[in-house]
Order: C-alpha cells, then structure tokens, then sequence
C-alpha cells in the first residue's frame, strides 16, 4: 500500500460557492472553525461521519469534495 497517499479537498471552493463562513459551515455539521479551517488546509483527515455531513451541508459528492 501506497504510504503518500495524501487526501486532498476542494472544501473551501465548495464552501466559498454556498457563501458559507467557515464558523456557518461548522456550526452546520457539529465542529469547530479550528477543524474546518485544519481540513481545508489538508493538516487534518476528517472522520468518515464528518466528511458526509461536510458533502450533505455543501450539496456535493465524496469524490466532488475529497480526492487523491
């Protein structure tokens, strides 16, 4: 298995189309500003639970939001 696999996003472009503050977007789906701000970033790997609920709050798929 590949070790520098790296997840990628395209969180704050989605966010950013919704008009959606990063404090809006967390309140949304049950976290922190610091935690999007950390995955928008790419420094934190979000929980499968918190990606879905990041792909429902955007109106978006797995694969439109999360990538390799």
């Amino acid at each position: 298995m590949n070790n520098d696999l790296i997840l990628k996003n395209n969180l704050k472009e989605a966010r950013t189309q919704k008009g959606l503050s990063q404090e809006e977007l967390a309140k949304q789906v049950g976290t922190t500003r610091q935690t999007i701000i950390a995955v928008e970033k790419g420094q934190f790997n979000p929980s499968a639970k918190l990606a879905i609920l990041l792909c429902f709050a955007l109106d978006k798929t797995f694969e439109e939001l999360f990538y390799f």
